[in-house]
């Protein structure tokens, strides 16, 4: 019961908060090009959403001009010709599961910035998408992070000049980010350029996840918590620190997972955020789909719980434990984000959701 209290006292004080913004809101989400077989584009409730990227293309490894095979060409015209003009559609480049030093390679050298770029806003125009979106995971050094500040500069100028030379309105420019402006991965720090973000992008997408994964199987996590006291690894905190690095906040878009990360716990009888575990639970490298989790939750009649410390929602059965955002965190979230006056926010990925639960939840919540 006090649980709830403090959740309903959250709710009315995030809501008070709410104020109305005089710029485009984003309700955004990342599209796996290649779940296409199990979820084609078309499938996308385009009513949810503002934005739509898709997900992803790379750069060459020598020439660093984006590759597209034959297979990609249909992928990408369908996605564009489908989503349109319902949504705008944005090209992401990079992801997570790519080898990042392509892109230090890239943006190492004033050439081979020059030839990236011009072939992304090639790419960006033959199959008609309405931006493009960087998703390099992570700069190393703070030499790549300056690198990446001079790409930016330069990215910015070559799509106003291609609008001009054109006559059509420039592509968007977006970046995904990690969650907090400054940084230490791997001992070394490193902080984002913000003068250039400010200047040559239209906002960023802040990856407000992965907090606690698999890589730590000693205790139970909120993967996405929005709190953490007992550290600077959370939502809150990483939104803050851009804020105070001098990123307006309309230039700021909360991340939300629409997945779940798993533990195997030490015991059933101790089961909350930060339950003692052994070791990594069901799904694919401890991962499970919100999909995924209510099918369990259904199957298995597990137990489901909210942490309102970490604003997060978690569900066990037996021994296997799941932490994942749910409709209530959901809620949460997004009136913190409204509260911030942030300009919105981005699922990573839209197939993750289970008959557009939280996607509509999100949307409602955030309003018109």
């Amino acid at each position: 019961m006090a649980g709830l209290k403090f959740v309903f006292s959250i709710l009315i004080f995030v809501f008070s908060m709410v104020v109305a913004v005089d710029h485009e809101s984003i309700k955004s989400a990342y599209w796996p090009s290649w779940d296409y077989s199990t979820f084609p584009a078309s499938a996308i409730d385009t009513s949810l959403f503002t934005h739509i990227f898709y997900a992803f293309l790379m750069p060459d490894a020598v020439s660093y001009k984006l590759m597209v095979s034959k297979s990609e060409c249909s992928t990408l015209a369908n996605f564009t010709s489908t989503l349109k003009p319902k949504v705008k559609t944005i090209l992401s480049i990079g992801g997570g599961d790519e080898d990042p030093n392509i892109f230090a390679r890239m943006a190492a050298t004033k050439m081979s910035r020059k030839s990236f770029i011009n072939s992304s806003i090639e790419v960006g125009r033959k199959y008609g998408f309405d931006g493009l979106d960087l998703d390099w995971e992570f700069p190393k050094t703070p030499e790549e992070m300056q690198d990446l500040g001079e790409l930016f500069v330069e990215w910015r100028a070559a799509l106003k000049k291609e609008a001009t030379d054109t006559c059509r309105p420039p592509l968007l420019l977006t970046a995904a980010v990690y969650f907090a402006s400054d940084f230490f991965l791997a001992e070394v720090h490193r902080a984002y350029h913000v003068p250039s973000i400010k200047k040559n992008l239209d906002w960023i997408n802040v990856m407000c996840y992965d907090y606690r994964g698999s890589w730590d199987t000693s205790s139970t996590g909120a993967h996405a918590a929005l709190f953490d006291p007992a550290s600077l690894v959370s939502t809150s905190d990483g939104l803050k620190s851009w804020i105070e690095a001098g990123v307006p906040r309309k230039m700021l878009v909360m991340g939300l997972p629409l997945y779940g990360h798993t533990w195997q716990l030490e015991s059933h009888h101790i089961h909350g955020v930060g339950a003692p575990a052994v070791g990594v639970g069901p799904g694919i490298n401890a991962q499970m789909t919100f999909s995924e989790v209510m099918d369990f939750n259904n199957k298995q009649s597990a137990v489901v719980g909210f942490d309102p410390v970490t604003v997060s929602m978690y569900s066990y059965a037996g021994t296997s434990w799941i932490g994942y955002d749910g409709p209530m965190s959901i809620t949460l979230k997004i009136g913190f984000a409204r509260a911030f006056e942030l300009r919105g926010y981005f699922f990573w990925a839209v197939s993750g959701d289970k008959d557009w639960k939280i996607s509509k939840q999100a949307s409602m919540t955030w309003g018109p």
